[in-house]
């Protein structure tokens, strides 16, 4: 048994953007981490992100984008989480995202930004350093 605690994270594709191996090779590199992932799977709304998170009680959202479309459909996801009363879920990101808009996207919540090439470990540990932010408790 270990101290670190175990996460039930919700990876998912919003929008119409159909590439997901970037987000499912996330998904893989955190659930070998221990953690509990739930991939949505591709063309997911705003409304049904937020429904999964709640359904599921996520501690964490990982959103993967492609197609440039971050600035519109990022602060829906976050309005609707809010509508559940699921504001304090820590949210990260990852995908084709512009340098300019990051600071953008941190003051929505986003903590953590991932490009292209970003190294799974970077991911699975930042996922680990920000797990008290989450309310997780130990597994």
């Amino acid at each position: 048994m270990t101290d670190a605690p175990k996460l039930k994270i919700i990876i998912a594709k919003p929008g119409l953007d159909g590439h997901d191996r970037g987000a499912k090779v996330v998904a893989r590199a955190l659930r070998d981490a221990g953690h509990e992932v739930i991939y949505t799977g591709i063309r997911q709304t705003p409304e049904m992100i937020a429904e999964t998170a709640l359904q599921e009680d996520a501690d964490m959202i990982g959103l993967s984008i492609l197609s440039g479309a971050h600035l519109e459909l990022f602060p829906r996801v976050v309005d609707e989480l809010k509508k559940r009363d699921m504001a304090d879920v820590t949210l990260f990101a990852g995908g084709i995202i512009p340098d300019e808009d990051r600071d953008k996207l941190n003051k929505m919540g986003f903590g953590g930004i991932f490009g292209p090439g970003a190294s799974t470990h970077d991911i699975v540990a930042w996922v680990a350093e920000n797990a008290s932010k989450s309310g997780a408790t130990a597994a």
